[in-house]
């Protein structure tokens, strides 16, 4: 049911009245209404902002708990927020407990490596000088100085200190994988800081019809929120943003009349909840959800990023936050940021910070017909250490025509090998490094190193067909580059 105009609009035009919501400005800081939000309104906080917890560093998570209870008695749950938080605590443990450990073990492959490439330019060093010079002494002195056991010393130490400063961040974060169950300290925290304030769960005949409305109807018309996740493996995922909303619209318009303020907290910053302009992006939320919540609940909106809304809470609830609390605060949304493609293209440089959509980078790997163990785990793994491979994967596939591009796939430009006289960079191998039988025109291609280290990795039977993707790239970026 909609809601009457406020009587103090009604003096205006009725077309100022009417798209009210779409000639104002992008929220600010320096909104003068912005306090009210604060205090009086209530304070709706998204799945991401909650799982961030998970993310920092015990001295700034428990900082920002305690600013959270600042707000205790605003704060109201939906259960759509509530049933992704629940589940989704043990893949935000597991992705970090990965990330570290393949962290240590990236250490140690580089280290190996680059003990190789010391002993390497010793022997072709030694052998230049044998070859032009006969100089049998400063051979000698090179043998010493990179003699297998000085190199080991000395990469020793590296190795060490890497590892000092990789374990100080196991323990700075102090959870261990187990915790994702009831007696979950983090959870316990925030159950405690809602008390009742949680939504139930909606009856089944009324989640499948907001399911059907939101696939049927807004999500086919752009109609925000939510729907940029069309595209997602099952209906009830693809809908979970909607569901919030309309769980979101039912409860505000239960509140009592009156003055009636939403602040609703997110990283989202996609195009399903902000406004785009011309393919950039906005930093104003969609008018549209301004004028929805006024027009069906009767209350004012207001969305922020999660940097913003800890900054509200020192501002407006006297929450105390340190410097450097809001500088781990920054860094967890920017990553989250990344993870979020914004349709601008996948590079090498951003896929360790872009989790590919579920199941995708499986369905790539499927259509080339590889069914290998460690395959299938490399691309069903969460961690960032395989996003690179699993990118590459999903983007080659598309490229080669080996299977058809789903619509919500951002661009990749991701290349495993290269076509020409110099590499793309120094980092770059040359095509020499693997064997006639293994690599067509070694002289004249360059080879990603990370790819190497995956062909190392992989059963020989794996092997042909990723060199087969690579060249195939490889020489279709020589006819046409992008």
């Amino acid at each position: 049911m909609a809601v009457a105009e406020p009587e103090e609009n009604m003096g205006d035009p009725v077309l100022l009245r009417r798209f009210a919501a779409w000639l104002q400005p992008g929220p600010s800081s320096e909104d003068a209404e912005r306090g009210a939000f604060f205090n009086d309104g209530i304070i709706v906080l998204d799945t991401n902002v909650l799982l961030s917890l998970y993310e920092y560093t015990e001295t700034s998570r428990q900082e920002v708990l305690s600013a959270l209870e600042q707000a205790a008695g605003r704060l109201w749950m939906p259960y759509q927020v509530g049933l992704e938080f629940v589940r989704g605590r043990r893949s935000t443990l597991e992705s970090r407990k990965r990330a570290l450990a393949d962290a240590a073990s990236d250490v140690n492959k580089k280290l190996m490596a680059a003990r190789k490439a010391i002993v390497e330019a010793k022997t072709l060093v030694c052998a230049q000088l044998d070859k032009y010079a006969r100089a049998d002494e400063e051979i000698d002195q090179l043998q010493a100085l990179a003699a297998d056991a000085s190199v080991d010393s000395h990469l020793d130490l590296y190795r060490r200190e890497f590892k000092r400063h990789l374990d100080m961040l196991k323990a700075d974060h102090s959870l261990a994988l187990n915790t994702a169950d009831a007696s979950d300290p983090i959870l316990a925290r925030i159950a405690e800081l809602y008390g009742e304030g949680v939504g139930e769960q909606p009856e089944g005949q009324v989640l499948r019809g907001r399911i059907e409305e939101a696939t049927a109807f807004r999500f086919p018309n752009k109609i925000p929120p939510g729907f940029a996740d069309s595209g997602k493996d099952t209906p009830l995922k693809s809908a979970g943003d909607f569901l919030l909303w309309e769980e979101l619209i039912d409860h505000v318009r239960k509140m009592p009349e009156g003055s009636r303020h939403v602040l609703f907290v997110s990283n989202d910053t996609k195009e399903d909840w902000y406004e785009s302009e011309s393919g950039s992006r906005s930093t104003r939320p969609w008018p549209s959800l301004v004028d929805e919540l006024k027009r069906r609940a009767g209350a004012d909106l207001r969305i922020e990023t999660q940097l913003s809304f800890y900054g509200g809470i020192k501002e407006f609830l006297d929450a105390q936050l340190a410097e450097d609390t809001y500088a781990e605060i920054e860094r967890v949304s920017e990553a989250f940021e990344l993870r979020i493609p914004q349709d601008r293209p996948v590079t090498e440089e951003t896929a360790s910070f872009v989790a590919p959509p579920e199941g995708l980078a499986l369905a790539a790997l499927e259509s080339v017909g590889i069914a290998s163990t460690l395959l299938r785990a490399a691309v069903e793994s969460p961690s960032p250490s395989q996003w690179l491979f699993q990118w590459w994967l999903i983007g080659v596939t598309a490229q080669l025509g080996r299977r058809t591009a789903e619509e919500f796939e951002p661009p990749v430009v991701i290349t495993a090998a290269f076509r020409g006289n110099e590499p793309p960079s120094s980092s770059w191998r040359p095509g020499t490094d693997l064997s006639p039988g293994e690599w067509l025109h070694r002289d004249s291609s360059w080879i990603a190193p990370w790819f190497l280290e995956l062909l190392d990795a992989v059963p020989n039977r794996d092997t042909a067909v990723l060199r087969g993707l690579a060249a195939q790239q490889a020489e279709q970026e020589r006819r046409s580059p992008r």
